[in-house]
């Protein structure tokens, strides 16, 4: 049986795979934030797309400031599938700059139903995101 702690392990085992640690390589200059055309930040946005690119996306309209998944599921699991919303509420680099939602869905029959999910995921979700985010912009501050 499928568990949503198993899946989010893996997602956060692959994506936060490679973090180092951060800090040092500031020259004691701050970065221009760096946007989209349309105001998404591009260091959010580039990190969303980085954490959730395991699943498909459906929706990556920055004009909506918004990125959509398409239902995911394991081969462990085919009778549970997850699907996640990302929505941008800031140009700014912030840890309230991004909204994360997931629902889970198991298969009942001919159908899918709507399963809880813990607010804890959505966190581990942003927090992913927000780490690969600060990890993109050390890595501009150092070149």
């Amino acid at each position: 049986m499928f568990s949503l702690k198993k899946f989010l392990f893996v997602v956060l085992t692959l994506t936060l795979s490679g973090c180092g640690i951060f800090g040092g390589g500031d020259s004691g200059r701050e970065p221009e934030p760096l946007t989209t055309a349309i105001g998404v930040n591009a260091f959010l946005w580039r990190a969303t797309l980085e954490t959730l690119s395991f699943m498909p996306i459906e929706d990556a309209n920055p004009a909506a400031a918004v990125i959509l998944t398409g239902w995911h599921s394991v081969p462990e699991s085919p009778d549970e599938r997850v699907r996640v919303a990302v929505r941008f509420l800031s140009e700014a680099l912030r840890a309230d700059g991004i909204k994360v939602s997931v629902v889970r869905q198991r298969k009942s029959g001919d159908g899918w139903v709507s399963q809880p999910v813990q607010a804890a995921t959505a966190l581990q979700v942003e927090e992913a995101i927000l780490t690969r985010a600060r990890e993109l912009r050390v890595e501009q501050l150092v070149l």
